[in-house]
């Protein structure tokens, strides 16, 4: 065996334990978050601070807090027209050392300025483009199949032409998504959606306060391996009652197939105004993720059979600064 010199002994002994000491932390840094991705948070029910031209303010607020990576929303967004300019906007964003993966956007901007959106993702450095609802059409929370196929072959053809940039196409579960489908079953839109559209043209980005109309996330996550791409997360509590929600199914519907654990109400999700369906605005009401009755370590591991790979909390402040907090020791 080669010797070695006691300065080069010491030396050597010396780096050794800066890598161990270094991979150690680096092992602590991944361990408290689940599954090792960046604790995100949804801008939207921030998003006075963004109209108000505060939007560095609310980035540095984030980052005082724990939060890594933000979900923003379109500048078709009144709220966020003063994010028009993707390069300003990716700026504010790197100087605070987030990341923005994706961002929300309206089917109706979809429909008519896609190639500008493109262009405003991939200059903020996006890989994701997400809608809250197709926003098909429901009367007294029932669709028909037709309406349904439609809304899934116009989605298919926007994910296309988002794959041809680079980009991913999501999906939430709002709204349109939570009524039924006018066949005998009722079958829930949410599920024939997920048989409609291209597993490779557009992924789910599966909405926590959803969960009470369209089911359990777990079974979603091990039923559709892959199809999940990113979460929007709100604390539930099972035994809440449920608030009326406009556009999901009707009081005495059959419940999705299979349903929630529990009887109950989801917490509040986006806001009318986002093309959602929820009764609540984004982030009212409702409890910091935690302290609800959910096993999260269940869902995060059932997660990653899924595809997530980011996830946002859409909560007001005072919950989003409890969830992140819970989630920081969530080790999953």
């Amino acid at each position: 065996m080669a010797m070695i010199s006691r300065r080069d002994f010491f030396r050597k002994t010396a780096t050794d334990a800066a890598v161990a000491g270094f991979l150690a932390s680096g092992a602590v840094k991944l361990g408290a978050a689940p599954l090792g991705l960046p604790i995100g948070s949804q801008t939207y029910p921030h998003r006075a601070m963004v109209l108000e031209g505060n939007f560095a303010g609310l980035c540095q607020m984030f980052v005082d807090i724990g939060v890594q990576s933000i979900e923003l929303c379109s500048p078709s967004y009144r709220e966020f027209a003063g994010l028009a300019d993707g390069k300003a906007t990716k700026k504010i964003i790197d100087d605070h050392g987030l990341k923005c993966p994706s961002a929300h956007f309206g089917m109706n901007v979809l429909r008519t300025k896609q190639p500008e959106m493109i262009a405003w993702a991939k200059d903020i450095g996006m890989t994701q483009m997400a809608t809250a609802s197709l926003g098909g059409k429901v009367t007294a929370g029932v669709t028909t199949m037709d309406e349904v196929k439609r809304a899934a072959d116009e989605y298919n053809t926007i994910g296309a032409e988002a794959a041809k940039a680079g980009l991913q196409q999501l999906l939430h579960d709002e709204g349109f998504e939570m009524s039924r489908v006018d066949t005998p079953d009722g079958r829930l839109t949410y599920e024939v959606l997920l048989e409609l559209l291209d597993p490779k043209l557009v992924k789910m980005q599966f909405q926590m306060s959803a969960m009470r109309a369209v089911g359990d996330p777990v079974m979603y996550f091990t039923k559709y391996p892959g199809r999940f791409t990113s979460m929007h997360l709100q604390g539930v509590d099972l035994n809440a009652p449920m608030p009326a929600a406009r556009g999901a199914a009707p009081a005495g519907a059959p419940p999705a197939t299979p349903a929630a654990a529990a009887p109950g109400g989801a917490q509040s999700g986006q806001a009318a105004g986002r093309g959602a369906g929820t009764a609540a605005g984004a982030g009212a009401g409702g409890v910091a993720v935690g302290k609800d009755s959910l096993d999260w370590a269940k869902i995060f591991a059932a997660a990653k059979t899924g595809g997530v790979i980011n996830y946002f909390v859409e909560q007001t402040w005072d919950l989003t600064r409890d969830s992140v907090a819970f989630l920081k020791k969530l080790n999953v």
